[in-house]
């Protein structure tokens, strides 16, 4: 699911579907018809926090698909070892172009996605969360979002199931819940 939301943030399929449907492709001037740029992952650098089961396989698929991948875990292994290249979580944030949350809730990991580790990832970051909504700090995603500092965040989990109406990621640009 994890890549699923991956796919639809780089390439809006939901939105191309829709745009089709409304008859725009059709009197488009070409035979090929985007309304945005679609994002390459090939190449692209993708930070997995979290690299048990779950984790490893997202990162095999990402892998397929020409992404080099970097993991985060405290519980370093061989299996984990020929899929990812182990790095310290300063890394993760630094060098990915794409985050994937894949931990356990745990005090240490409460809050993972805050104003002060965003502050240091990429700019245009994109982040993925079908782990633990507690991971993230929803105001400061939905800052990051508005600003632009993150480029986008698929979410299949919030802190509050069912989500609430106040909750700021539901006005945030290009977050997909």
């Amino acid at each position: 699911f994890a890549i699923a939301l991956l796919l639809e943030i780089c390439h809006r399929i939901g939105h191309h579907d829709k745009a089709v449907k409304e008859g725009r492709w059709e009197n488009a001037p070409d035979w090929c018809f985007w309304d945005y740029p679609l994002i390459d992952l090939a190449g692209k650098t993708l930070g997995i926090i979290g690299f048990g089961r779950i984790g490893q396989k997202t990162g095999t698929i990402a892998k397929a698909m020409g992404m080099n991948v970097l993991a985060y875990d405290s519980h370093l292994n061989d299996k984990g070892r020929a899929i990812a290249e182990y790095v310290e979580l300063d890394e993760i944030f630094a060098k990915s172009d794409v985050i994937s949350l894949h931990c356990p809730l745990f005090p240490s990991t409460e809050g993972i996605i805050n104003k002060d580790n965003i502050a240091r990832m990429k700019d245009g970051v994109i982040i993925i969360n079908n782990s633990r909504g507690q991971l993230i700090v929803e105001k400061d995603l939905a800052d990051a979002l508005n600003s632009g500092k993150v480029y986008a965040a698929g979410l299949d989990v919030v802190s509050t199931e069912p989500i609430k109406s106040d909750n700021p990621l539901l006005k945030a640009k290009n977050c997909i819940i």
